[in-house]
């Protein structure tokens, strides 16, 4: 499934680049992510743990990052296993930083292949709903550890835990307007 956001970070774009070099404080930020280990030229090992409704899953897994300072993008290459409940999970992302006015936008895409009980939440449109959920957090707590006026301020700012029947909630709520959009 693709999902695709874009979003400003109110930020200039150096700024933001140089936070996003910074693996294990943008996993800070990502709702339901662990960094468990950094295996150096850009490899990563981490979990990220998901609630959505009445299924629970914790992937375990790894993850490369390739960043290109020159175009200010970057890919990131991931795969993980939930070990309890079967679920594979496998997700490509590219994203781009431009600047924008003071701020930087920034675009993501991300080829996301799940397998398993968590496939079933990918086919019904959810999954992108509750990304969008989850941006939202991502980019509150960036601009929050940008904005922190000392290294251990912003070691201390880290994403909310996912509220997993709350943001199944809104997204299905979300999902179920855009679908009643479309019928009228």
């Amino acid at each position: 499934m693709k999902i695709s956001h874009e979003f400003v970070v109110a930020r200039p774009v150096d700024q933001v680049w140089d936070y996003f070099q910074d693996v294990p404080s943008v996993a800070d930020c990502l709702p339901g992510a662990e960094l468990l280990a950094d295996k150096g030229d850009g490899k990563y090992s981490g979990k990220v743990s998901v609630k959505l409704g009445p299924m629970a899953a914790t992937f375990e897994g790894d993850a490369t990052v390739t960043p290109d300072a020159a175009a200010k993008s970057g890919k990131i290459d991931g795969k993980g296993a939930d070990r309890r409940g079967g679920s594979r999970g496998q997700v490509k992302v590219d994203y781009q930083l431009a600047a924008e006015g003071s701020g930087t936008k920034v675009n993501l895409d991300a080829d996301v292949t799940l397998s398993g009980a968590a496939a079933q939440f990918g086919r019904t449109g959810l999954i992108n709903e509750i990304s969008g959920r989850l941006i939202e957090e991502f980019v509150e707590c960036v601009e929050a550890k940008l904005a922190a006026t000392t290294v251990e301020e912003a070691a201390e700012i880290k994403a909310g835990e996912v509220s997993g029947f709350a943001v199944f909630i809104q997204g299905l709520i979300a999902w179920l307007k855009k679908l009643f959009k479309r019928g009228e």
